[in-house]
């Protein structure tokens, strides 16, 4: 008897340990490009790489490097990022955003990179951040919009460090519309006439079982991530690329988004 839950305790040991090993060294550091079709004539044929949350802290030049060279190899019509770009609250949890940056300079769209700011570029110089952005030819979009030919790309402020305006953003955008947020908490102030609105923030949990087991959001799990057609209104939210709070992700794997539309 005593040999026998000897056995089973040292099973479930070996279980507990295994899987803090995959949740804190390996599944953080995988990284998986999920392709999503999209069904909207409107902006048929256009291909998107949504990427978001890098959190990159000081020693992960390599998670950097290899997620601009993943981006770059969608060979996407645009590229968009949806903030949280340093890790932290404080700038010695993250690395330099001059390093971000600089390695940001060398994605490469047919229509260019567009970006939103999340809350953890407000906590650590929201100004600054977009300073280093633009020097290196990311583009922001804060409250604001960008047209091209056939579509426009919107993009608010962040909700918890700044003030999103959906109103100033679509001013003037006659065209389909994709809309930039860094949370999908927005969603109820977004009307139905924009085509996608696209999110990160909340990891997908990071870690998840048959779904996310808690997510910060006002609106519980419902975002969590993936795509959702909300009455008409359709949202994606990725599940990101790094971490926040506890260094760990389970069934949650980063990832970069590919969106084409058919």
């Amino acid at each position: 008897m005593i040999k026998k839950m000897n056995i089973i305790f040292i099973t479930i040991l070996i279980c507990i340990i295994t899987v803090c090993v995959w949740s804190v060294f390996i599944e953080p550091n995988i990284l998986t490009v999920k392709h999503i079709t999209i069904k909207d004539p409107a902006l048929k044929g256009l291909k998107i790489v949504f990427a978001s949350d890098f959190h990159i802290k000081p020693h992960e030049m390599y998670r950097l490097k290899r997620t601009v060279r993943a981006i770059n190899r969608q060979n996407a019509d645009i590229i968009l990022l949806g903030g949280d770009y340093v890790n932290g609250h404080k700038k010695g949890s993250s690395m330099k955003i001059e390093k971000i940056s600089e390695q940001f300079s060398h994605l490469q769209s047919k229509l260019g990179v567009y970006a939103v700011i999340g809350n953890h570029d407000g906590w650590q110089g929201k100004e600054e951040i977009i300073s280093e952005l633009e020097k290196n030819n990311i583009n922001i979009l804060f409250n604001n919009n960008k047209c091209f030919e056939k579509f426009c790309i919107a993009g608010v402020d962040d909700m918890q460090t700044g003030t999103p305006d959906i109103i100033q953003a679509l001013s003037g955008t006659k065209k389909p519309v994709i809309l930039l947020s860094h949370t999908p908490d927005i969603m109820t102030d977004v009307p139905e006439s924009v085509n996608l609105t696209l999110a990160g923030h909340l990891h997908g949990g990071q870690i998840r079982l048959n779904e996310a087991i808690i997510t910060p959001s006002i609106y519980g799990k419902k975002y969590a991530n993936g795509f959702l057609n909300d009455g008409g209104k359709k949202v994606y939210t990725t599940k990101g690329l790094g971490t926040s709070i506890l260094p760990v992700r389970f069934n949650c794997p980063p990832e970069i988004a590919v969106i084409t539309f058919d």
